[in-house]
C-alpha cells in the first residue's frame, strides 16, 4: 500500500518515466504472448524455442530500462528522517522493488487484455491474415501458461531492482589500507619517510602537517588539478570570493574497469563472425554467438572509452570549460558509459541482423518491427535515464559553481561538449563495428 501511494504521488517526470517501463513492458508481454501462441499453431518445437529465445533481448532491455527508473526514483531514495519513521534503507529498497514490479504488472495486463482483444476472445472478430499464426485464433489459449510468461517481466525488473539498490556495508579495512608506520611504530597517513633524528627535533611533525595543509590549499592550480591557473580563477577568483579558488568537481583518479576484457570480447566477436563467413554458416548459430560476443564487447568498453573521452577534453593546456566538461565526465563515466555502450551495441546488432532478416515470413515482420523498436526505444530511454541520474548526482557540484559565479551559460555549454565529444568518439565506432559485423554475416 506505500508502495502505491508513493507511485501515485510522485512528480510528474517520474510518472512518465513510469509510464515507459509500463509500455515496455506491455510491448514484451505482447511478444512472449506471440510466441507462446506460434507454438500453439506450429508443432515443431525448435521454431518456438527460437521464437521464445528472441525474446530475451526485449526482455533484457525492459530490465535495464526498469532498473534505470528505479535508481532515479526520488521517492525512494535514502533521506535524513526516514529510519526513525521505519523507511531505512533496507524498507527503501523493497518499496522500489514493490513500485517497479507494479509498472510492470500494469504493463502485462495492458498487453494480456490486447493480445486476448486481437485474438477475437472479447469481442468474437479476431485478425485475419498472416496474424492468425502467432495469435493462434481459434484455439484455446493455456491461460496458466500465459500468466507464466507475462509474469516475467515484473519479477525479473523488481528483482534486478532489488539488487541494484541493495544496501551496501562500507568497505572495512580502506582507512587502514591508506595508513602506514613510520619509525618506532608511529601511525602516518603519508609514506613519507623521515630521516634518522626526525622525531628529535620538536615540533617538525606538526610543521610538517601545516605546511602540507596550506600547501594544499595555496598551491597554483597547475600543480593541484594539473590544469592552468585560468581554470580555477574562471569560478573562482572572478566572481569576487575571497577564499582560494577551487575547482569543485572531484579529480578522479582510476579508470573504470573493463576497458581490456571489452576490447578482447569485441576482437573475439569479430573474428567468429569472419570464421562463420568464410565457411558458409552466415545463418547459424556461430554467427549469432559472435553478434552476441561483439555487443557485449561494445557494452563493456563503454565507461572506459567515456572515461578516456573526459582525459582527452583536459589535454593540452584546457580552459574552465573544458577542464569542467571533462572532469564530470570522467566522474560520470560508468554512469553514462554503460547505456551509452548499450545503445551503441543495440545499433551495430541491429544494422548487422538487417542483412539476415527472413522477408519470406509474413507473419514475423510486425513482430520484428515490434521487437526491434522495443529494445532500441529501451536502450535510448535507459541512456537518458542516467543523464538524469548523472545530474542528480552532481547537483551539488552544480550548486557550489553557481554560488562561486559561475554563469548558468558555462554550465550549458560544458553539457553540450561532454555531448559532442561522447558523439565524436562513440558514432565512428559504432559505424565501425556495425559495418564489421554486417560484411561477414552478409556473406
Amino acid at each position: 500500500m506505500l508502495a502505491l501511494r508513493l507511485s501515485l504521488g510522485a512528480q510528474p517526470a517520474v510518472q512518465v518515466r513510469r509510464l515507459l517501463v509500463a509500455g515496455a513492458s506491455a510491448g514484451t508481454g505482447f511478444l512472449l504472448l506471440s510466441a507462446l501462441g506460434h507454438a500453439l499453431t506450429h508443432p515443431d518445437p525448435a521454431a518456438s524455442s527460437l521464437r521464445l529465445a528472441w525474446c530475451t533481448a526485449p526482455l533484457a532491455a525492459t530490465v535495464y530500462l526498469a532498473v534505470a527508473v528505479a535508481r532515479t526514483d526520488p521517492a525512494t531514495r535514502p533521506r535524513p528522517g526516514l529510519s526513525a519513521v521505519g523507511l531505512g534503507p533496507v524498507k527503501l529498497m523493497a518499496i522500489s522493488a514493490a513500485t517497479t514490479a507494479l509498472s510492470c504488472l500494469l504493463g502485462s495486463a495492458l498487453a494480456l487484455l490486447v493480445f486476448l482483444q486481437l485474438r477475437g476472445d472479447l469481442t468474437g472478430m479476431p485478425l485475419d491474415g498472416g496474424a492468425r499464426e502467432f495469435l493462434a485464433a481459434g484455439r484455446p489459449l493455456p491461460m496458466p501458461a500465459a500468466l507464466t510468461l507475462l509474469a516475467l517481466v515484473p519479477l525479473s525488473a523488481s528483482a534486478a531492482a532489488a539488487v541494484s539498490l541493495r544496501p551496501r556495508e562500507p568497505v572495512r579495512g580502506a582507512g587502514r589500507a591508506a595508513r602506514t608506520y613510520g619509525r618506532f611504530g608511529g601511525y602516518r597517513r603519508s609514506p613519507a619517510r623521515e630521516s634518522f633524528g626526525a622525531y628529535g627535533r620538536f615540533g617538525r611533525q606538526f610543521g610538517a602537517a601545516a605546511r602540507g595543509r596550506r600547501t594544499a590549499v595555496e598551491a597554483p592550480a597547475e600543480e593541484r588539478n594539473g590544469a592552468p591557473v585560468e581554470a580555477a580563477d574562471a569560478t573562482g577568483a572572478e566572481a569576487g570570493d575571497a577564499s582560494p579558488a577551487v575547482v569543485p568537481p572531484p579529480v578522479p583518479t582510476a579508470a573504470p574497469a573493463g576497458l581490456p576484457w571489452g576490447v578482447a570480447v569485441l576482437a573475439v566477436g569479430l573474428a567468429v563472425e569472419a570464421l562463420t563467413s568464410r565457411t558458409g554458416a552466415t545463418g547459424g548459430p556461430a554467427a549469432f554467438l559472435g553478434l552476441a560476443l561483439t555487443s557485449l564487447g561494445l557494452a563493456l568498453v563503454g565507461p572506459g572509452l567515456a572515461h578516456l573521452c573526459g582525459r582527452l577534453l583536459q589535454a593540452v593546456r584546457p580552459g574552465a570549460l573544458r577542464l569542467l566538461a571533462g572532469r564530470v565526465l570522467m566522474t560520470e563515466a560508468t554512469r553514462i558509459g554503460r547505456p551509452l555502450g548499450v545503445v551503441c551495441a543495440v545499433v551495430s546488432a541491429a544494422y548487422a541482423m538487417a542483412s539476415l532478416h527472413d522477408r519470406d515470413d509474413p507473419s514475423a515482420g510486425p513482430l520484428v518491427v515490434l521487437g526491434v523498436l522495443l529494445v532500441a526505444g529501451c536502450t535510448v530511454a535507459t541512456l537518458l535515464t542516467a543523464a538524469v541520474e548523472a545530474k542528480q548526482a552532481h547537483a551539488d557540484t552544480t550548486a557550489s559553481l553557481r554560488r562561486l559565479g559561475a554563469p548558468a551559460g558555462t554550465l550549458r555549454r560544458a553539457a553540450a561538449l561532454r555531448a559532442v565529444a561522447l558523439l565524436a568518439l562513440f558514432g565512428p565506432l559504432t559505424v565501425a563495428v556495425a559495418e564489421l559485423s554486417a560484411w561477414p554475416l552478409g556473406g
